[in-house]
Formats: structure tokens, C-alpha cells, sequence
């Protein structure tokens, strides 16, 4: 069939929207007709060449959808189910899956990187025959797409599809850095370092969790009134100042956690010297490849501080991925803060150039009806 995409073919420029062909299903597998997409700053990593995947590609990870065909096998999912795309599909297999920790599946990851479906192929090709690429199994920035029955969650169809997109990543993301990799527990001194998509929800779930203080951090001023919104309780621009000695102020000594969501060196630096004695430093952000911080190893020990990377908040996204869709239709968790605006798939390179220059608040989504 035919379908629209956003290919991404060449590191640093633009992403060429094309007709597509798309082959049906198979084994395993499910036809979606998507209805919104989010853009996420790991989709700009991807188009700066900032994580090292192979291209052609269909661009997009975070997408929400319905499903129109299922192929043979598949017997989680039935025609009309409405369902969030995961871009860690778990083999269930691999040593990390058996451990627990599917976020980690090493068995499909050669697959997330290569842009292949479980089998080792792809149902994509351009006009000319040539095989484009599924981007992290979901190739979000397409009005259809074919996917794995394990990558595909089922929703109830009365949770808005605008919102639903944003559990693929930025949500299960921020709440599980909170949840699973810091265990934030009442009374906790917090920091947010950037204030994009997964930055509020960690900022959010800090709140529903009773830190405080939880002090967020950005680079642009401008988003203080949406970290108040969410419930910081204090807000630091950095742009040209070190926040470190008012954190400091504020926790008398320290903060217990501080959490980098961007992705930037100089703020891992800053929230490393943010925590104090037995501090962790929680890091979601995608750092370039290229790039390092620079971090005296010696008050690792001496100051029994911990950094923790962690990928998809830790989570076991058929597990965690329902039971925040049914927290999230009973709390007030600020979605309707969190997505700004909606736009068009043909304005997509605009969207990527407002997020280069921080121009974005919150989390802006496609929509594809």
C-alpha cells in the first residue's frame, strides 16, 4: 500500500517527505494507521547524527495509532485496538529480558540500531524499489506503518490518542527515572535538569512522589511559568549563571537526586556538583557520542555519590506502559500543559529547527487526521 513518511536519509539535512510503499504484515506483526506522533529531542539526536543509526530511515518513535490488520500469529492485538508503539520491543529471551530489564533486550537491539523488524527486514521501500528503514521499530512519522505485536500496546479507546503517543517514550521515560532508577521517596531534595518532554514528567512525578524542594533547571527563562505549572518548586535559568551554589542555598548542602534530560555535558557537570553527600545523579538525556564530561573520580568514593544512567526509565513497558495509562485518566498530571501545539507532517523540518533552537515548550505532535 501506499503511505507518507518522513525519511531521514543523510545526517544534518532536512527529512525528505515521501510516498512510500508499504508491505503487509506478517508473522507477529500488525498494520497501524497512526494518529499522532511526538516529536521528541532524541528524534533531533538522530537527525544531528548525535546517535549513530543506519540510514534511510523512517523517522519517529513516539507514536500512538490504530490498529487496521494484524498478520499471522498475532493474537495480542485485533483490528480496530487502539495502541502505543514501543521503540525497545523485549525478545523475552536474552539474559537481560530474563532478568527483568527489557528495556536493556540485547536480543532485538541489533534490530533498534539496523532499523529492521524481528525477522531482519523491512516493509518499507522508496519509489524506486529501494528499502527505507523503520526508525527504532516504530517509524513514527508515517501515516501507516507495519509493526511488532510485542511493540504495539494496547489502550483503553476512551484515553485521548494526542496523549497516548507520548506513553512510546517521554512519559514512561521521566516517570521511571522517578520511579524505578532514583526511587524518590517523600521529603527528597530533587533537581530537573532540562525541561523538555521527559524533563516535566520527571519534574511531575517528583510532585505526585512529595519531594521537596524540587528545583528545575533550563537553559531558557521563558519556561519557568511551565515548571511552576507542573509544581517546581523554585526554577534556575543557566544560561549565564552556575546554578550549583543557589541549589546548594536551597537544600542546605545538596540535593538527594539531580536529573540531567537532555542530553548536555556541562549540565551532567552541574547536576553532579548539585547533589550532596550520597547524592545521585540520574541521566535520561542522550549525550552526543562524541562527547565526554569531566568529573574528579575521587568524590565518587570520598562523597558516596552514584550515577545512573537509565534508557526508557527502567521500564517493562507491558507492564508499566497500561498501569500509567490508567493513572494517568485518574490524576491530574498536566497533560494538557504538556502537549503545545499539533502540526503537520510537511511542517516537520520547522518543528526540528524550533527544537535546535529551543524554541519548543513541552511536547509539540503530529497530527496525522
Amino acid at each position: 500500500m501506499k503511505i507518507k513518511g518522513a525519511v531521514l536519509r543523510e545526517i544534518n539535512k532536512p527529512y525528505s517527505i515521501e510516498e512510500l510503499e508499504l508491505a503487509p504484515p506478517k508473522e507477529k506483526e500488525a498494520l497501524v494507521r497512526y494518529v499522532y506522533t511526538g516529536y521528541c529531542h532524541s528524534d533531533l539526536s538522530n537527525l544531528l547524527g548525535h546517535v549513530e543509526m543506519a540510514l534511510p530511515l523512517v523517522a519517529g518513535h513516539e507514536a500512538a495509532g490504530i490498529v487496521e490488520e494484524v498478520g499471522p500469529g498475532c493474537t495480542k492485538l485485533k483490528k480496530g485496538d487502539h495502541v502505543v508503539a514501543t521503540w525497545m520491543v523485549p525478545c523475552g529471551e536474552c539474559p537481560q529480558c530474563i532478568r527483568g530489564m527489557g528495556n536493556l533486550c540485547s536480543g532485538t537491539f541489533n534490530h533498534f540500531i539496523e532499523g529492521m523488524l524481528l525477522d531482519g527486514t523491512s516493509r518499507i521501500t522508496d519509489k524506486n524499489g529501494q528499502m527505507v528503514r523503520h526508525g527504532n521499530f516504530v517509524s513514527g512519522f508515517s501515516n501507516y506503518t507495519v509493526a511488532p505485536e510485542n511493540g504495539l500496546i494496547p489502550v483503553s479507546k476512551d484515553f485521548p490518542l494526542e496523549y497516548a503517543c507520548l506513553m512510546g517514550c517521554c512519559i514512561p521515560t521521566g516517570w521511571g527515572a522517578v520511579t524505578n532508577s532514583a526511587n524518590i521517596k517523600a521529603g527528597d531534595k530533587v533537581v530537573v535538569y532540562g525541561l523538555g518532554g521527559v524533563g516535566l514528567n520527571i519534574l511531575r512525578a517528583s510532585v505526585l512522589r512529595h519531594a521537596n524542594p524540587i528545583i528545575a533547571v533550563d537553559i531558557e527563562a521563558s519556561k519557568e511559568d511551565l515548571a511552576k505549572e507542573f509544581g517546581a518548586t523554585h526554577f534556575i535559568c543557566n544560561k549565564d549563571e552556575d546554578p550549583v551554589p543557589e541549589i546548594q542555598e536551597i537544600t542546605g548542602g545538596g540535593a538527594d537526586v539531580a536529573f540531567e534530560a537532555i542530553g548536555d555535558p556541562g549540565a551532567i557537570v552541574q547536576a553532579y556538583w548539585s547533589v550532596g553527600l550520597s547524592g545521585k545523579v540520574v541521566i535520561a538525556g542522550i549525550t552526543p557520542h562524541d562527547q565526554t564530561t569531566n568529573i574528579p573520580l575521587q568524590t565518587l568514593p570520598f562523597q558516596q555519590k552514584s550515577i545512573i544512567g537509565t534508557l526508557y526509565g527502567m521500564s517493562s513497558t507491558h507492564v508499566d506502559i497500561p498501569r500509567l495509562t490508567k493513572m494517568l485518566m485518574t490524576h491530574d498530571l498536566k497533560l494538557d500543559k504538556l502537549v503545545t501545539n499539533k502540526f503537520k507532517l510537511e511542517d516537520i523540518n520547522d518543528v526540528a529547527e524550533k527544537m535546535l533552537k529551543r524554541q519548543i515548550r513541552g511536547r509539540w505532535v503530529c497530527a496525522w487526521d
